[in-house]
This record gives C-alpha cells, sequence and structure tokens, in this order.
C-alpha cells in the first residue's frame, strides 16, 4: 500500500461488522457492532450497504474519510450471488467516488493469509472451511456448507457435540465434567433444548459452549477429549480435500479463525496436520488484510472471484 492511499477496509460477517481506516499499512481507525444475515439474502446489498454505513458513523471524528482512495469489503454470503456482491460494490463506488472490491469472507481470509500467494488457509470459526487458490488462481474449497450439511470440526460443531454429550450424561451415558459446565447456560440439562430453540442464533449459541469443551478437555475430560481429538480428525480430512493436487511434496496450510486462537486446540490440530504430512504455515495476515490488498492491488491470482465495481478507475 503506498503512503498516500487511504482506504476502508471492512469484514462485513454475519455476527459482526467490522470498519478500518488505514493509511499505509497504518491502521488510523477502527469500529465494530451487530452483523448481518449475507449480501445473498432478498434486498441484500442494501442491508450491507447501510450497515458499512452505519459502522464508518462510528469510526472517530476527525478520520480522513473524504479522501478515500479505496474500499475492500469482505463480505457474508458473496460466494452465494455474483450479481447481488457486483451490485453492491457498485453502490460502495459511487457513493464513496473511488474504486470498490467485494469478496468473500473466506477468499479474503486466504489473500490476507498468503498475501495473495497460492495456497490453503484452514478458517475454523463458528463454520469451518478450507480455502485452496492454485497457481492458476483457481479454486479449491473443501466444507464451509453451513451448519445444515457442513461445517464439520467448527466451533458450532464442537459446541453441539459438548451439549449432546451433556444430555447423553443426563440419560445415564459417560460422565463428563461437561454436565457441570452447561450450568452456565441453563439450571438443568432438561433445560438446553429449549435453550437453544429460544437462542436467535442457535448456531453461535451452540458456538458458546465450545470454550468449555476446549478447557474441559485440556482439564483432562475424557468426553472432551474425545471430541477435539475428532475435529482435529475431520479438519485434518477438510484440508487434505481442499489440498489434493497440491503441486510440491509437503502441503502447507495457514490456520485462522477463533477456535485456532485456543493453544491448546491448535496443538492438537497442528499435530493431527503434521501426521497426515501437511505443514502449518504462520499466517501473515487476516481477512481485513486481504481485502485492502483487494482494495489497493489489481491482477492477483484471486481476481476471478474479486467483485469489483466495474468502473474503469486509473491503476
Amino acid at each position: 500500500m503506498e503512503a498516500t492511499e487511504v482506504v476502508l477496509v471492512a469484514d462485513v460477517g454475519k455476527s459482526r461488522c467490522r470498519v478500518e481506516l488505514r493509511s499505509g499499512g497504518e491502521l488510523l481507525g477502527a469500529a465494530d457492532q451487530h452483523g448481518f444475515p449475507g449480501v445473498h439474502v432478498d434486498n441484500g446489498p442494501t442491508l450491507a450497504f447501510e450497515l458499512l454505513l452505519e459502522t464508518v458513523s462510528l469510526l472517530p471524528p476527525g478520520l480522513p474519510v473524504s479522501t478515500l482512495t479505496g474500499i475492500g469489503a469482505a463480505v457474508a454470503g458473496v460466494e452465494a450471488s455474483a450479481e447481488k456482491s457486483q451490485e453492491l460494490a457498485t453502490m460502495l463506488a459511487q457513493r464513496f467516488s473511488v474504486p470498490a472490491a467485494v469478496l468473500s469472507d473466506a477468499t479474503a481470509a486466504q489473500l490476507g493469509a498468503l498475501q495473495g500467494a497460492p495456497g490453503t488457509t484452514l478458517i475454523v470459526g463458528t463454520g469451518a472451511v478450507a480455502f485452496r487458490f492454485d497457481e492458476a488462481g483457481v479454486l479449491h474449497r473443501a466444507d464451509g456448507w453451513g451448519p445444515y450439511l457442513g461445517d464439520r470440526g467448527s466451533g458450532r460443531w464442537i459446541g453441539q457435540q459438548g451439549l449432546q454429550a451433556v444430555l447423553e450424561a443426563h440419560d445415564g451415558g459417560p460422565a463428563t465434567s461437561l454436565s457441570a459446565a452447561a450450568g452456565a447456560l441453563v439450571e438443568s440439562p432438561e433445560m438446553l433444548p429449549g435453550w437453544l430453540a429460544d437462542s436467535e442464533n442457535p448456531y453461535r449459541a451452540m458456538a458458546r459452549f465450545t470454550p468449555l469443551v476446549l478447557h474441559a478437555a485440556e482439564a483432562g475430560d475424557a468426553v472432551a477429549h474425545d471430541i477435539i481429538g475428532e475435529a482435529c480428525r475431520i479438519l485434518t480430512h477438510t484440508v487434505k480435500l481442499a489440498s489434493s493436487g497440491e503441486r510440491g511434496s509437503t502441503p502447507r496450510v495457514a490456520l485462522l479463525g477463533g477456535v485456532v486462537g485456543s493453544e491448546f486446540f491448535a496443538a492438537l490440530l497442528r499435530k493431527s496436520l503434521a501426521s497426515a504430512g501437511i505443514e502449518v504455515v504462520a499466517p501473515l495476515g487476516d481477512g481485513l488484510d486481504g481485502a485492502a490488498l483487494a482494495a489497493t492491488r489489481r491482477g492477483l491470482i484471486q481476481e476471478r472471484y474479486i467483485h469489483r465495481d466495474g468502473t474503469n478507475w486509473p491503476d
């Protein structure tokens, strides 16, 4: 990024919307608030646009927003509708009179983690997906298919398995310290189904139990440890699927997402990946860094998955 460039970068996700104003790689200010359903839903571009503008208004006063040179937005739901993603890019470009780039949150994460280079990124948050771009810029994806059909090994999956273990123990199955941990959510296990049904976002609610499962596993609880071990095996398989056909003797992957922020979990996952012959490399950045790269550089190998406003802006 040139020192004179002032870019607005955003991560407009389902649970959270974050914006940052950056100049020459320096963070000038940041703001965040709630997320939205995704750009692919009815009126999705307008919802994303209004949420982004509202979040920008929360930036600290006095920032040089009027001197923007570009916008990069990582947005949930981009994979589901290229047309609506393009519409959002146009809306942003017209509002701020600068080039705008809209891309999926997973593409932005891969782009930020490897700074535009080909390779694989595993993102383990509420959901789970492995993204690989090869040297030709072709996307190879594994999982990320949502809570009904996929996202196995994710924060939602781990939390759900933990809650199921609590109910199984209540029914006479293997005893687990997770039963006591569930007391942070409800007074008794019988209340768990109702608690989940009343949750505004059941998948995020299940993911709230994941830190407790991780803590129990680290403390030696056998049931919790089995859940974490299975999550690592599943995620290793997901990486293997995404890395299939990758050139070179040793596939490499960068790890991102809230769940791998747990050193305990990350160590077990790295061990599982190593046993499968997969090398873990440190990510060079995150999704916001990927959005910034999309805003400031053209001709990336991921270009076909980046929706730009279409105006013939000067390079």
